[in-house]
């Protein structure tokens, strides 16, 4: 008697985890209709994180600096463009999961595009406005083209093929330049992700499969190629005089294999959800640099 009941709780229990595994990964199936639920709690949560973002920004950062005017401010000549990278980047990644969550909620390919895809384009365009009314900084036209090519990826390749074949990506390694002016670079690994422009290093890359669909060549490979920058201490050189610092910058071109995550096979939808999140990085594989010294093979290249 006592094993039945044993029995019969550990078919209950295994019944039950089943279950919930079930519920669980059913939550992150995309619904093939509309659902207004769904749609609601992503659209109030976007805004509501927009919002409060926005007013962290504006009191804890921006507070720090003196207010100004509304103006603008040409940095195009900055950090060798990486910042420019970095907000195409920004607003690629933004607008992508913008659209895959509304795509989630089961809204329309057309309602996806205006209002999923452009989420990325219209917050930094908020964050530019900050920025120019800061006596620090300025609206710059070259952050809000850069936004605007993040954005144009997503949406040009939804219209022309309904996929994304090429992704823009990004990586990071730790460098000696951040030590050397941590105001500028940050300080510490969490800031230097975020401000280090020598450690960073953007990436086109592209689904082979996915142009050569009668190939052989596996649906997850990529060929990436890559842009960085290095040997930069302020946003231009004859900014870091007074550091007392030699300041040797260079630009780097990559060429190398990545992985797509979201093309690796699986029946969970929580897995496809953390492949779609994670596949904004760059996986390390051997890479080719071209630069100031020439061609330079790395075995693996973070």
């Amino acid at each position: 008697m006592a094993f039945k009941v044993k029995y019969a709780l550990f078919l209950l229990l295994v019944s039950s985890v089943a279950f919930s595994q079930k519920e669980f990964n059913s939550f992150f199936i995309p619904s093939d209709s509309l659902n207004t639920s769904r749609r609601n709690v992503v659209v109030y949560s976007e805004a509501a994180l927009a919002s409060i973002t926005l007013i962290g920004l504006n009191q804890l950062w921006y507070a720090d600096y003196e207010r100004s005017k509304f103006h603008t401010l040409n940095d195009n000549d900055e950090w060798l463009q990486m910042d420019k990278f970095g907000h195409a980047f920004s607003a690629y990644q933004m607008g992508k999961h913008g659209a895959q969550l509304l795509n989630w909620s089961g809204v329309s390919e057309k309602g996806q595009i205006l209002y999923g895809a452009t989420l990325g384009f219209g917050f930094l365009t908020a964050v530019e406005m900050l920025d120019g009314y800061s006596d620090e900084w300025g609206f710059s036209w070259g952050d809000i083209l850069a936004n605007a090519s993040g954005t144009s990826l997503y949406i040009g390749q939804e219209l022309l093929w309904k996929e994304q074949r090429i992704a823009l990506k990004y990586s990071f390694h730790q460098t000696k330049y951040a030590k050397q002016n941590p105001d500028k670079l940050g300080n510490g690994l969490l800031e230097e992700v975020l401000k280090d422009y020598n450690g960073q290093t953007y990436w086109l890359s592209a689904n082979m499969h996915a142009f050569f669909k009668d190939s052989k060549i596996p649906k997850w490979l990529n060929l990436a190629v890559g842009y960085g920058g290095e040997g930069m201490l302020a946003g231009v050189s004859s900014n870091v005089n007074y550091l007392l610092i030699s300041d040797l910058r260079h630009r780097q071109v990559f060429l190398s294999l990545d992985l797509d995550l979201e093309h690796i096979k699986t029946n969970s939808a929580f897995l496809k959800t953390v492949f779609s999140v994670f596949n904004m990085i760059k996986l390390p594989f051997p890479t080719l640099e071209f630069g100031k010294k020439g061609c330079v093979f790395h075995l693996l290249y973070i």
